[in-house]
C-alpha cells in the first residue's frame, strides 16, 4: 500500500523535557488511524511536527513523498487540518466561508466541492446560515468540509468531537469512513473518546511518555491485553506506561503494526 505518512525516530525536546523520545509513525492510502495517549504524552508536540509547525530535534518526516522542512509547501497543499477548538467566520454564511477557503486552496470546482463536503456530513441546509447561527456540532461540521476542500492525502483532526452529542459525532464518524473509501483520503486523528476512535478507526497509534507503547488494530490490542475494549487497554497502558516505561516499550515491539 502506498505510504501518504512516515515519519521516523522523532525526538523533540522542550528545555529539559523530552516530549517525544524516537517515534514511527506511518499512515497508509485511506487508512483512518487514531492517535492516542494520556495528557503529556507528546501527542500535540507529534502533530505540530507532523504539520511542520515545528521540527524535530532528530528523525524524519515525509509526506507523499515530500520531506520536511524542506518541503513543507508542497506538502502541506496534500494536508487538511481542522480541530474541535478552531473558530469560524462568524459574520458570514456557511457558502461564503467555505467558498473563501476554495480560492485560497485554488479549487477549480470550489462550489461542486463545497456541496459535496456539505452533503458527505449532511449539513447541505446549513449553507445559507450565518456563522453566528451555528451550534458548536455544526462549526465542527463545517470546520472538517472546509479542511477537505482541496482533495487532501492526508486529513489530520485534534478532538474533533471533543463535547458533541452522539448525533453529531456519528455524522463526523459516517462523513469520514465515506471520505476515506471513496477519495482514498488518509486519516489521523486524536480523541479522548475511545469508543469513537473504536468505532471509527482501523488501527490505533498509543502514545505514552513521548514513546509508542501500541500500534494496532484495536480488537488486536484489547486482544493481547485481555480487555473487553480499547477503554481498558487505554488505561492499561497509561498505567504501565507512566510506572514502567521500558515494560511499555516492550510492548510497543510486541504490538507494532509495521513490524
Amino acid at each position: 500500500m502506498e505510504h501518504v505518512l512516515m515519519a521516523r525516530g522523532l525526538v523533540k525536546d522542550y528545555k529539559r523535557t523530552r516530549a517525544v523520545d524516537g517515534i514511527d509513525i506511518d499512515v497508509l492510502k485511506g487508512e483512518r488511524v487514531g492517535l492516542l495517549g494520556p495528557n503529556g504524552a507528546g501527542k500535540t508536540t507529534t502533530l505540530m511536527m507532523l504539520l511542520g509547525a515545528i521540527s524535530p530535534e532528530q528523525g524524519s518526516i515525509e509526506i507523499c513523498g515530500h520531506r520536511l522542512p524542506g518541503g513543507r509547501s508542497e506538502a502541506m497543499q496534500r494536508v487538511g487540518f481542522s480541530a474541535g477548538y478552531m473558530p469560524l467566520a462568524e459574520r458570514l454564511k456557511v457558502s461564503e466561508f467555505l467558498r473563501m477557503y476554495g480560492e485560497l486552496y485554488g479549487v477549480v470546482d470550489v462550489e461542486a466541492r463545497i456541496e459535496t463536503g456539505l452533503e458527505r456530513f449532511r449539513i447541505l441546509q446549513l449553507s445559507e446560515a450565518m456563522g453566528t447561527q451555528l451550534s458548536s456540532g455544526q462549526r465542527t461540521l463545517v470546520g472538517i468540509v472546509k479542511a477537505t476542500l482541496h482533495r487532501p492525502r492526508l486529513l489530520v483532526l485534534d478532538e474533533p468531537t471533543a463535547s458533541l452529542d452522539p448525533d453529531v459525532a456519528l455524522r463526523v464518524r459516517t462523513g469520514l469512513r465515506d471520505l476515506c473509501q471513496s477519495e482514498g483520503t488518509a486519516l489521523l486523528i486524536t480523541s479522548h473518546n475511545m469508543v469513537e476512535i473504536e468505532r471509527l478507526c482501523e488501527r490505533v497509534i498509543f502514545l505514552s511518555r513521548g514513546r509508542v507503547i501500541a500500534n494496532d488494530a484495536p480488537r488486536a490490542i484489547a486482544s493481547q491485553f485481555e480487555s473487553d475494549d480499547l477503554e481498558g487497554v487505554f488505561l492499561h497502558l497509561a498505567q504501565i506506561g507512566a510506572d514502567q516505561p521500558e515494560r511499555a516499550e516492550r510492548r510497543a515491539q510486541e504490538t507494532d503494526h509495521s513490524a
